[in-house]
């Protein structure tokens, strides 16, 4: 009992007071189809050398992505971070600092956040930017929930060309605070349907571009649109690379810009940590959730950095917040603006052209490809292709011969009926041999 200090008379004194009759009835609302009844199928104990060889043999099945030829995107890219960014965040006063309640010890910090929030509102086109969110798709539920309150209208119009997994958290959260959503039908292009959807009891719509299939657009006629109904406009972008050579939100007409900053200066990591970006326009900024930090002088004069806007209800009244996100990704935002202060205005133009260039590159080399069909008519660095046979068999095919050939559609979707539709994308970190040594296996492949 070395490690667990409570009596089962604690326990059932704890359980008395909250007035249920065993620990099985705190779980009554997980379905039982969901619950497991018997203990997990692994030793009872073991040593920590035998725990370290067994862990270290589960994580060697994996298979990172610069292990070979690897074209998987779809809201998550591999880029290359440079070794100085690792460096600087590892330094102690990054590295173990976290919420900055108390601004006079915590400056280095606040700076931190404040550089950061003023590059995403560059990047983005937005007035204001907030601390940073959990990820993009937290931010993407945040922004609808925002534009409910801003409107005080209850439904919610997604496009379906955003990225299936960014739908499913937002129906999540609009489902839980009494906001409607109406997802369109998965398409590469539904600029008419979005504003076809369009009605007096919209809050907000939700476009993505590049969109999960890759697709750029010019959101201005949905932006304007949007606003002649009286509704916000939600741009999602789940590139944050495609800031360096694609219009900004901002520009486009956009209330709200939402993004996954994990492109800049975090690793792919297969589900994270990542840093959600969420920008807005000024007049919008009471109702953004998180945190913001703002610059101020103290007593003497002298410039500081504070957190501003940010409640108390934030952390400790949940029912009365705006939010009920109220940290950040401290930590991921901090190797974002690292990275992004290394490469300055420039070094992110010719990035993403680089990704535009090999991405080309990779579009030609496929769609050389008897039976391949190239599906996205405008695209940054990711695209979609329809195959004459099922995505995913192929992909599994292609791994065998050490190729990651892309993410099928309906792995993210199953429903939408896209079986045949692969998502591949090229980045900086793609060689030319790599795109070849693909099309080649895509080739002998389809010729089976």
């Amino acid at each position: 009992m070395r490690y667990l200090p409570l009596t089962p008379e604690d326990r059932a004194a704890m359980l008395g007071d909250i007035g249920v009759v065993s620990i099985d009835d705190l779980f009554v609302d997980v379905p039982a189809a969901a619950r497991r009844s018997g203990t997990v199928d692994l030793a009872p104990f073991a040593g920590e050398l035998e725990v370290e060889r067994e862990l270290s043999g589960l994580a060697a099945r994996n298979r990172p992505a610069g292990a070979g030829p690897f074209f998987c995107g779809a809201g998550a890219y591999r880029h290359h971070v440079p070794a100085s960014v690792d460096h600087i965040i590892q330094r102690s006063e990054f590295l173990t600092s976290y919420t900055p309640y108390q601004p006079e010890i915590a400056q280095g910090t606040l700076q931190v956040l404040f550089e950061f929030q003023s590059q995403v509102a560059a990047l983005t086109g937005m007035d204001v930017a907030n601390a940073s969110m959990y990820d993009g798709s937290t931010a993407c539920a945040e922004a609808v929930m925002m534009a409910s309150r801003v409107t005080r209208r209850f439904k919610a119009v997604l496009s379906g060309g955003v990225h299936p997994h960014y739908v499913g958290a937002t129906e999540t959260l609009a489902h839980t605070a009494g906001v409607a959503t109406e997802r369109l039908a998965a398409a590469v292009d539904d600029e008419a349907a979005v504003i076809a959807a369009l009605g007096p009891d919209v809050a907000c719509v939700v476009v993505q571009t590049p969109n999960i299939f890759g697709t750029v657009t010019d959101v201005s006629k949905i932006a304007e649109a949007a606003h002649a109904a009286g509704a916000l406009l939600i741009v999602v972008t789940t590139e944050a690379v495609s800031f360096g050579l694609l219009k900004s939100p901002g520009e486009m007409g956009a209330d709200i810009a939402v993004a996954e900053g994990q492109s800049i200066g975090n690793a792919l990591n297969f589900g994270g940590p990542y840093v959600g970006l969420f920008a807005a326009r000024e007049k919008l900024v009471r109702q953004m959730p998180g945190r913001l930090c703002g610059e101020t002088v103290d007593a003497q004069g002298r410039r500081g950095f504070v957190l501003t806007l940010s409640t108390r209800e934030q952390h400790i009244r949940r029912d009365k917040a705006t939010s009920n996100i109220c940290t950040n990704s401290g930590l991921c935002s901090l190797a974002f603006s690292i990275h992004m202060s290394l490469l300055g205005e420039v070094g992110l133009r010719r990035l993403a052209a680089l990704n535009h260039q090999r991405a080309r590159e990779l579009r030609d080399a496929l769609a050389a490809v008897p039976g391949v069909e190239i599906l996205t008519p405008r695209f940054f660095n990711e695209f979609a292709i329809k195959l004459p046979v099922g995505a995913a068999d192929l992909v599994e095919s292609l791994a065998g011969e050490g190729i990651i050939a892309g993410v099928p559609y309906s792995r993210l979707d199953p429903k939408a009926g896209l079986d045949n539709v692969l998502l591949v994308c090229a980045t900086e970190t793609t060689p030319p041999e790599d795109i070849a040594i693909f099309a080649a296996a895509l080739r002998r492949e389809l010729a089976q």
